[in-house]
C-alpha cells in the first residue's frame, strides 16, 4: 500500500474502506513514495518501495506529487522503469448517473509506459552534455539546434513496440473485443512513430480474428468526439 502524498493518503484510505467492505481481509504492507518519502528517507523512491512491490507482486498506490519544472523526477516514471511496468491500461466507459456529453462510450486505451517521452531522458539547457548532443545533431544531421535549447529524447524501440501492441491484441482477444487501432504521428516522426506503426502492422498479421487499422493522433481526437463508436481498443507508443 503506497499512500502517496498530497491528496494521496485521503484517497487511499477511502479506497481501503471500499475494498474492506467486500468482506475480504487484507494485510496491508505500507511503502512510501514522493514528498513524504523524501522527508523520511532523503529520496522520493526508497529501495524499500521497489522491494515491497516485487515481493507482493501487486500494489495499491495513491497520487504522488511531481514537482513542475524542477525538483525530483516523477515517482511514477521511476516505478515504471524500475519494475518494467510497460503497459498503461485505461478503460473509458460511461456509467449511469455520471453526467457526460457523450453516450455509450466503451473504449480501452493501451499506452507504452516506458518509452517515447515517458522515458524521461532529458538534457538541460547549458549543460556540457547538452552541448555535445547539439554538436552531434549538427554534425550528423546538418541541422543547427539553438544552443539555448533543452532536449528530451523520444525513444521508440521495435521490441517495446511489439510488446505493447501484442498486449493490446491479447487484451482484445481475452475480453472479446473486435478491433485494435494503432494511434501514431508517423506522418511527421517517421523514424520513431514510423517504427511503431510498421511494427504494429506486423503484429496485427498474427491476429487475423481481430480487425486492425491505424490513425494519426490528430484525426483520432476529432473522430473520438464525433463518432467514438468506431473505436474499441486503442494502442499508442
Amino acid at each position: 500500500l503506497i499512500p502517496g502524498d498530497g491528496t494521496g493518503p485521503e484517497v487511499t484510505e477511502a479506497t481501503k474502506r471500499v475494498l474492506e467492505a467486500t468482506g475480504l481481509s487484507f494485510n496491508w504492507e505500507l511503502a512510501y513514495a514522493g514528498i513524504n518519502a523524501k522527508d523520511m528517507f532523503g529520496t522520493p523512491t526508497p529501495k524499500d518501495l521497489f522491494d515491497s512491490v516485487r515481493k507482493n507482486k501487486v500494489a495499491l498506490k495513491g497520487p504522488v506529487t511531481t514537482p513542475i519544472g524542477s525538483g525530483f523526477r516523477s515517482v511514477n516514471v521511476a516505478l515504471r522503469k524500475e519494475l518494467d511496468l510497460y503497459a498503461c491500461l485505461r478503460p473509458c466507459k460511461i456509467y449511469p448517473g455520471v453526467p457526460t456529453p457523450f453516450k455509450d462510450v466503451d473504449i480501452v486505451i493501451v499506452r507504452e509506459n516506458t518509452e517515447d517521452l515517458y522515458s524521461g531522458i532529458e538534457f538541460e539547457k547549458g549543460k556540457p552534455e547538452t552541448k555535445k548532443l547539439l554538436e552531434l545533431v549538427s554534425k550528423t544531421r546538418g541541422e543547427a539546434v539553438r544552443d539555448d535549447s533543452g532536449v528530451s529524447l523520444k525513444v521508440i524501440s521495435e521490441m517495446c513496440s511489439r510488446r505493447i501492441v501484442r498486449f493490446a491484441f491479447e487484451y482484445a482477444r481475452t475480453h472479446q473485443r473486435k478491433k485494435v487501432t494503432a494511434v501514431h504521428k508517423a506522418n511527421i516522426m517517421k523514424f520513431s512513430d514510423g517504427l511503431f506503426l510498421a511494427t504494429a502492422r506486423e503484429v496485427a498479421k498474427e491476429y487475423p480474428d481481430i480487425e486492425f487499422n491505424d490513425v494519426i493522433v490528430d484525426a483520432l481526437c476529432m473522430q473520438l468526439v464525433r463518432t467514438h463508436s468506431r473505436f474499441d481498443v486503442l494502442v499508442l507508443p
